[in-house]
């Protein structure tokens, strides 16, 4: 039988530290994402969250450390360097952050009109090609607002994987939706990486999401101001030696509470 090939490390953050000003959010962040991973950052309200995700991106400079994508050191690139990169990165918003004057399809083909030199009717195909990819084919014409909040998500998916991203990136993919609907994007991520390849990175706090799609995660703590945990979610919730993460991830689990399981 083959040996398992070892994970391949695709995005490590080393002594990361996030501050405004004198304000110190998080420091001495130390973690490792692999290849094809889909890595969820999680934590209680305001621990910074999204402010990691905007690190990872380059929206907010790092005050101290730095982040490498396949060993590349992303923090110290110079801006055209960096700007290559970031063609490899596909970004959801929470808000799914369409633009309401453009139709779908139009939505889909901003970063290939941008960032290729494809004509008109190619990006149009490709752009119909991810709508179908997120279960919106026949949806081209239509604009934003004649459209349902999870349908709309489903949309700004489309247009981040436009690109072929390696990384995806997804902040509160589930806000806002109805259960149903956040399922069915839990269920729309798992497809794309198994179909895509793609490392996916994901800010939430919806416990369902979390244990369906993450094999990787990290734990941010509002009081320590450090992470505490990084590994699988369902690890972490039945082994994690810190009991605030096992808290977190046994939320409506009563019985956590009363004692010891001798299982």
């Amino acid at each position: 039988m083959a040996d398992q090939q070892p994970p391949k490390p695709h995005i490590v953050v080393r002594n990361l530290t996030m501050a405004f000003g004198s304000f110190v959010l998080m420091r001495d962040l130390n973690f490792t994402i692999n290849h094809g991973d889909v890595f969820v950052i999680m934590g209680g309200s305001g621990c910074g969250k999204s402010t990691l995700l905007r690190h990872l991106v380059g929206l907010i400079e790092p005050a101290k450390g730095e982040i490498f994508y396949d060993g590349f050191n992303f923090t110290k690139a110079a801006p055209e360097q960096r700007e290559a990169m970031l063609r490899h990165f596909g970004i959801l918003y929470q808000s799914g952050a369409l633009f309401s004057s453009l139709t779908l399809a139009e939505n889909v083909a901003v970063p290939l009109g941008e960032f290729t030199k494809l004509p008109p009717k190619q990006i149009r195909e490709i752009a119909s090609l991810k709508l179908a990819l997120v279960g919106l084919k026949g949806f081209e014409d239509y604009y934003p607002s004649q459209i349902s909040g999870g349908m709309q998500k489903r949309a700004g998916l489309a247009r981040a994987m436009a690109l072929d991203p390696e990384v995806l990136f997804f902040d509160e993919p589930s806000a806002g939706l109805d259960p149903i609907s956040s399922r069915l994007l839990d269920d729309l991520i798992l497809e794309l990486r198994e179909s895509l390849g793609s490392t996916i990175v994901v800010v939430t706090h919806e416990l369902a999401s979390i244990f369906t799609i993450a094999n990787n995660s990290v734990f941010l703590d509002t009081e320590t101001r450090t992470m505490i945990a990084q590994g699988d979610p369902k690890e972490l919730r039945d082994h994690c030696p810190e009991i605030k993460v096992r808290r977190f991830l046994a939320r409506g689990e009563e019985q956590e509470e009363v004692g010891p399981n001798h299982g």
